[in-house]
């Protein structure tokens, strides 16, 4: 079985279908890996690469402390399979030199790992070289977020992970839960 490190490179909607969909792609090639998720998956992953904190955690966070408090440590997530339109995850932790794999979607999984600090894998087979369109929702839409301004929409395209993190601090979380996947 051939792995891929790969990084969160984009998050956004899926023009569409209008779901969000995060784009994973692989650390060194051109290589992406779209996967649709949910709104409040979109909204923990936006807001941790955004560097929000809290001061009570949220469902991500809570996972993160319970394996850290249990001993353990979120070792990486792995990226495993597709099957019929499903995608597949395995966290893989580490509790006093014990390997243990538990079965998650990859969007909590991405979340946590994020929090974790933990590399995310990709299957090879997964990984495609394609272009997906991906946007904000358009302005006035209440299926998202009001989507900025046309030049800035385009810029939005090529972002790369420092440019995503300050438009991301600009959104407003709760605008992720009004998307209908």
């Amino acid at each position: 079985m051939s792995m891929k490190e790969v990084r969160v490179a984009s998050l956004g909607l899926d023009k569409t279908s209008n779901t969000p969909v995060v784009i994973l792609q692989e650390k060194d090639g051109e290589r992406v890996l779209p996967i649709w998720i949910g709104p409040s998956e979109a909204s923990a992953i936006a807001m941790e690469l955004a560097g929000m904190k809290f001061s009570r955690p949220l469902t991500h966070d809570l996972f993160s402390s319970l394996v850290k408090g249990l001993g353990s440590e979120v070792q990486r997530v792995i990226i495993t399979k597709v099957v019929e339109n499903t995608y597949y995850a395995e966290l893989i932790l580490n509790r006093a030199g014990e390997i243990i794999s538990i079965d998650a979607r990859p969007s909590d999984s991405i979340a946590i790992a994020l929090r974790s600090k933990a590399p995310i894998y990709a299957r090879d087979e997964l990984l495609e070289v394609t272009a997906i369109e991906i946007a904000p929702a358009e302005a006035g839409d209440s299926e998202g977020p009001a989507a900025p301004e046309s030049q800035e929409r385009e810029e939005l395209r090529g972002m790369g992970p420092e440019e995503l993190k300050e438009y991301l601090k600009k959104l407003n979380p709760e605008d992720f839960g009004r998307f209908n996947p």
